[in-house]
């Protein structure tokens, strides 16, 4: 391997926007992320799920009118 040519690693705090702040190893000196595991929808479980029976009752009653 060659000497020299690999970056350097630092430990660095990640800061997320919700207010978290991590540890991890990066080459950049400062490291800001919009989602982390503590806000993210699919880890805390607070998921919005589409009113897919709204939607479909809609379509039906769209295209209904056209049929009739």
């Amino acid at each position: 391997m060659k000497k020299e040519i690999h970056p350097e690693l630092h430990e660095v705090n990640a800061r997320c926007a919700c207010g978290n702040l991590f540890q991890t190893r990066s080459t950049a000196s400062d490291i800001r992320v919009t989602l982390c595991s503590h806000c993210h929808p699919f880890y805390t479980g607070a998921q919005k799920f589409v009113d897919t029976a709204g939607r479909i009752e809609k379509f039906k009653k769209k295209f209904d009118k056209k049929a009739a």
